[in-house]
């Protein structure tokens, strides 16, 4: 990814931030099936080492993984959004990174939970992403991904009432499942679910992959 849109990004999420705990934060309250994708996920990791966040914002997801019993960590691209996560969780470790070209080294992490954080990387570079966190993940690690369902390509710029420059990436299940293989996983689940009400999220359909580390 470019250096440009790298920084868009990263300066878009930290005009944000303090917007996105208010709107998002605790969102998984209305969420049932995303808690449920979750408690299982916890469950098969439970024990067997750290678990990252990927692209964590405020980090609510770590939140309900390390209420579950995880020992979480969280990444992001956005000093603003750490910042946030931090305050709000500060028994959990946040720390600034790029899915792209993360510092961990090798089999370093059990898992890597990555919600709507795929959205923001290209068709061009999806197989990229996907073969990194390969790297960093254990031999049998677990990669679970949730992200909008389509094949649009654009772009957002205003959010909450701020300008931002923030590009994003649909993806269908079955063409995330293809890219999942080619960068040496195992899909061991997709669901697919329509949206919850306009209230609780953004009106697209969802779905999430589980995979695992072969």
């Amino acid at each position: 990814m470019d250096e440009k849109r790298l920084a868009d990004m990263r300066e878009s999420y930290d005009r944000v931030a303090a917007e996105y705990v208010r709107r998002i934060y605790d969102e998984l309250a209305g969420k049932p099936f995303d808690r449920e994708a979750l408690d299982r996920f916890a469950e098969r990791l439970r024990g067997r080492g750290i678990v990252c966040d990927m692209g964590c914002g405020p980090g609510h997801i770590a939140r309900y993984l390390a209420d579950n019993g995880l020992d979480m960590v969280g990444v992001d691209l956005s000093p603003g959004m750490l910042e946030q996560a931090a305050a709000l969780n500060p028994d959990i470790e946040f720390y600034r990174g790029n899915m792209l070209a993360l510092e961990e080294p090798d089999n370093i992490w059990a898992g890597i939970v990555a919600f709507y954080s795929i959205i923001h990387i290209p068709r061009a570079e999806i197989l990229a992403a996907l073969r990194e966190m390969r790297r960093v993940l254990k031999p049998g690690g677990l990669l679970l991904l949730a992200f909008h369902i389509g094949d649009a390509e654009g772009h957002e710029t205003e959010m909450w009432g701020h300008e931002v420059a923030i590009h994003y990436t649909f993806y269908a299940a079955a063409e995330m499942a293809t890219y999942l293989e080619e960068a040496g996983y195992a899909i061991e689940e997709i669901v697919e679910r329509e949206p919850y009400a306009p209230d609780v999220e953004y009106q697209s359909r969802r779905a999430y992959l589980l995979a695992r580390k072969v």
